[in-house]
């Protein structure tokens, strides 16, 4: 692996829900990889989304104590993008370029804003570009 990767919030869903071993172990080996060398990059809204899904939205609710652990554990080692005017005002300008959701429009800018080279999601379409930002679907 080669530069900084961002990681969108699927990835996290699927080390988290086993209901699908293989994307699981995809997810898996993928956020361990890039992280090891020091590559994964996130923002404050994928830990959001995340929690979201694992505290309210997901099929079993992760305990809170568990929620605690992950966040410690699981996301603060890696780079983390905070929300920002600059991030926002980005997101604005990329939503209207490209259409794409503005969930989606911020995590484009936050990719971008951290100098990464590749966006890991499988909600974006798989070689889509986005400037210097190319996303890829780990899951294809």
């Amino acid at each position: 692996m080669s530069g900084k990767a961002f990681l969108d919030t699927n990835i996290f869903i699927y080390i988290y829900d086993s209901r699908e071993p293989v994307k699981q172990s995809i997810a898996d080996n993928l956020v361990r990889g890039l992280a090891i060398e020091g590559e994964a990059v996130i923002s404050y809204q994928v830990i959001q989304e995340f929690f979201n899904w694992a505290l309210v939205k997901g099929p079993v609710k992760m305990p809170h104590e568990e929620a605690q652990l992950y966040l410690a554990t699981t996301f603060r080692p890696l780079m983390v993008v905070p929300s920002s005017f600059a991030l926002v005002s980005d997101a604005i300008r990329i939503q209207e370029r490209y259409r794409l959701s503005w969930y989606d429009s911020l995590i484009v800018s936050a990719a971008q804003q951290a100098g990464c080279h590749t966006l890991y999601s499988e909600d974006l379409q798989h070689g889509q570009q986005f400037g210097s930002v190319t996303v890829r679907d780990p899951f294809r």
